[in-house]
């Protein structure tokens, strides 16, 4: 579009603008969150809005909603209005402080002293900033919920200043922000650490980073019995929960990318013998029409219908059904939505426990979790279709209903049935009580196997030629029918079958961990690079071994990579658990991420002595097996460390360079252990990656872990970041200076090493006042390549530690 034709439209709109006042003022108050957002594009620039004419503002009111759930008396009586008020208003931001660190304390206590106490009398336009408030019902004071919005945090340098700490301890995993109802199923699945675990829809993550931190509960045991397997169906999302998962750098923890309702069922080696995998906690947090979510999703109250939960009634039962097939007997599952619709929960309970046989009962959970509202499950309730037609029983569906409404969709008429049942045991969390979201929550346990398993034999049954295994679903449950081969098709079978064990034992015996062979997986997502287990006799391993003085305890068969080929660049690391898991149902299984890098290819490492530098994703798993190449230092020692790229060893204490003055350069570990009797120390223990040079020491931690460690030693970060960002435009400056007056002969080498020689005096001196965030090492990522001599002048390198680590290639 040209100027003029723009100059046009720009009038045109000043002339509607009278008439369409009204409805843009309403659009820019906006209502909660997406009110905010609807605002701001209303009033991104004039032409935007002619064309678009505004975004009119969310309407939050339903009449069938309301109409629906009034019928259903869900709501105590007295409390409608509290509860529709509730609604409308916008959802508190809610944090939780990650439980299985050490360092849970220090974060709470630094957000209790420190942030929290700079809110007490803060005013932000004349208003008083409202106080963060502990939820009374989460353990040790671990989570919190404040209504301080966006805009709020950045009016006031203090709010800003809260904001940043939110979002760096967010980024390195120490904090959580997730929705309050949100933590509860984790926490009544009451877990331990030997526990195997199943998050059967598990992304984007949040609960089941809740489970890994309960399985790490005792930090002083580096490989837990336990361990989860994290299951979603969306290949993408499956991508998100990885991202949440790896910032707790746990051994424990398996992705898969299968379909909830008929996830496999996998086999492991139990004594030399094979048998099924039978899990003893079970999160089946099933999708839903999402109703309880009003308060941070506004469009549900423009799009909420009946018609949502009939349609995911199905999918649900399923879902809960192969869920308890593969509990464990005496095991607990939790099922859990965030829909108030009873179609969607006591519905499906009530069918599956009716299915059971016996088999399940609703546990008792009214002592647990002390200080949490909750209300009971409810006992009666109708169906409803979206035009507003009900419906109390089965018998009463129309036959042109009744592919839309189920039978299972009733409550139980027999009222010895109904009360045997007990689903008032089942939690409803409804918003106005604790101001959240609503919920609901079951926890079964099963006391005996289900009755359509019961003639099941104890192995699974393998597809062997012409033999198939299927499972019929179906509302009054599933059934296990095996179609036997004929007597002609016996001698091929067995041939077939002898070739594919022939195959998978050699997979296995060489430790090869590949993606399913079915062609169809192609076409669902990325292909993934396979898991190959080192083997025993590995020349790889016996240099790192020797170098570090590894324990003799150090499971070195749990060490993988990702590559079949070519030099293996990083090394990963499982539990003996998962290892068992992985290697016994490769074929069967769609393995998206798992284990911790532990450690990389150096370039340089070779010629001092071991090809891999440690990395800080895996340090806390792997400290305690390492006997050399260890060094305790004072807190002092961690702040240079933490603040200056790359110190001289004479800035540190004299009992550091004592330590360091006859070790060998290349990798070692930097050990912080606090002491009892200076209690305004930081009293956590600290473990960080670092390498040795000729005259240097440095630590390889990521920038938001660097940033977290300061906090916690009281180093005032946001303002030394100011400070670091004005020092470096003065040295990008200087920088660009000197470059214009360097000979145009001068080859790149000379440039680096006349501009680092030049200026490691004056940049050394000033990083040792302020942390260096733009420099620091991403464990994850290759350390910046040192051509741009302008990023050289920013740190002190020395040659001898230069190029610890050059790959950047993912294996």
């Amino acid at each position: 579009m040209g100027r003029r034709a723009r100059d046009r439209r720009r009038q045109q709109q000043q002339q509607q603008r009278p008439e369409r006042g009204g409805e843009d003022q309403a659009v820019r108050a906006g209502a909660g969150r997406g009110g905010e957002r609807q605002g701001r594009r209303a009033d991104c620039g004039g032409v935007f809005q002619g064309w678009a004419g505004g975004y009119p503002e969310i309407v939050k009111e339903n009449e069938l909603f309301e109409r629906y759930y009034r019928e259903l008396g869900i709501v105590p009586d007295g409390e409608w209005g509290a509860f529709m008020a509730a609604l409308r208003e916008p959802l508190p931001a809610t944090l939780r402080i990650t439980g299985y660190r050490s360092h849970a304390k220090e974060i709470l206590h630094c957000l209790k002293e420190k942030y929290f106490r700079e809110l007490q009398d803060l005013e932000v336009d004349g208003q008083k900033v409202e106080m963060p408030q502990s939820l009374s019902w989460y353990p040790e004071e671990l989570a919190w919920h404040t209504n301080l919005s966006r805009k709020i945090l950045r009016k006031s340098p203090q709010l800003e200043k809260f904001h940043q700490f939110l979002v760096s301890e967010t980024e390195c995993g120490n904090i959580s922000r997730q929705e309050a109802v949100s933590m509860i199923p984790p926490l009544l699945l009451n877990v331990n650490p030997h526990h195997k675990i199943l998050d059967m829809c598990a992304a984007p993550g949040s609960k089941t980073a809740q489970l890994i931190e309960m399985l790490h509960a005792d930090m002083n045991v580096p490989f837990p019995k336990g361990f989860v397997i994290a299951n979603d169906v969306d290949n993408k999302r499956c991508y998100l929960l990885v991202h949440q998962a790896k910032r707790l750098n746990s051994p424990c923890i398996m992705v898969v990318n299968h379909d909830a309702s008929s996830i496999p069922n996998l086999q492991i080696d139990v004594d030399g013998r094979k048998e099924v995998l039978f899990y003893d906690r079970i999160l089946c947090d099933v999708p839903c029409s999402g109703d309880g979510t009003m308060r941070k999703n506004i469009d549900v109250w423009k799009k909420w219908t009946t018609q949502n939960s009939l349609q995911l009634h199905g999918l649900q039962l399923r879902i809960a059904t192969r869920g308890v097939e593969q509990l464990a007997e005496g095991g607990r599952m939790v099922y859990s939505t965030c829909s108030l619709n009873p179609i969607e929960n006591e519905a499906v309970i009530a069918s599956l426990l009716e299915k059971s046989q016996g088999a399940l009962e609703l546990a008792d959970v009214s002592s647990e979790l002390p200080g949490l509202k909750r209300m009971p499950g409810i006992t009666k309730w109708k169906v409803m279709l979206k035009d507003g037609q009900w419906f109390e029983e089965w018998k009463d569906v129309p036959s042109n209903r009744q592919t839309q409404i189920r039978p299972t969709m009733f409550p139980v008429k027999d009222e010895e049935k109904l009360k045997a049942l007990n689903l008032e045991r089942c939690l409803r969390i409804l918003p106005h009580h604790q101001n959240t979201g609503g919920f609901f929550v079951a926890v079964l346990i099963k006391k005996s196997p289900m009755p359509w398993n019961k003639r099941q034999p104890k192995k699974l049954p393998q597809r062997t030629g012409d033999t198939e295994v299927t499972a019929a679903n179906s509302d009054n449950g599933s059934e296990c029918i095996t179609e036997e081969p004929t007597l002609a098709d016996n001698e091929e079978s067995k041939k077939m079958q002898e070739l594919q064990n022939s195959d998978t034992e050699q997979s296995k015996k060489e430790g090869v961990c590949g993606p399913p062979p079915s062609k169809k997986m192609k076409l669902f997502g990325f292909k993934e690079d396979p898991f190959v287990f080192l083997p025993e006799d590995d020349p790889l391993f016996l240099p790192i071994q020797k170098f570090y003085a590894l324990d003799p305890s150090f499971p070195k068969m749990n060490l993988l990579t990702r590559t079949q080929e070519g030099k293996k660049r990083q090394l990963y690391m499982v539990s003996k658990e998962l290892r068992n898991v992985l290697l016994n149902n490769s074929e069967k299984m769609k393995v998206i991420n798992t284990g911790i890098k532990v450690w990389s290819r150096n370039s340089d490492g070779e010629q001092f002595g071991c090809a891999f530098r440690l990395a800080q994703e895996g340090i806390y798993t792997l400290y305690p097996f390492i006997h050399a190449r260890v060094i305790n230092v004072c807190i002092e020692d961690v702040k240079i460390l933490l603040t200056q790229e790359n110190p001289f060893l004479s800035k540190f204490s004299s009992e550091t360079q004592k330590k360091v003055k006859d070790m060998a350069m290349g990798s070692i570990v930097l050990k912080y252990d606090p002491d009892p009797e200076k209690p305004d120390d930081l009293q956590c223990p600290i473990v960080l990656c670092g390498w040795q040079g000729k005259t240097s020491l440095r630590a390889f931690v990521p920038k938001n872990e660097r940033l977290h460690y300061l906090r916690m030693m009281g180093v005032e970060v946001f303002k030394a970041k100011r400070k670091e960002e004005e020092s470096e435009s003065k040295t990008e400056e200087e920088v660009q200076q000197r470059l214009a007056q360097t000979e145009e002969g001068m080859d790149v080498e000379d440039k680096e090493h006349d501009l680092v020689t030049k200026m490691e005096a004056e940049i050394g001196e000033e990083s040792s006042h302020s942390p260096v965030e733009s420099s620091t090492m991403e464990v994850e990522n290759k350390i910046e390549d040192f051509d741009q001599s302008s990023k050289n002048a920013n740190s002190h390198v020395s040659q001898e530690s230069k190029d610890t680590d050059t790959s950047n290639v993912k294996d």
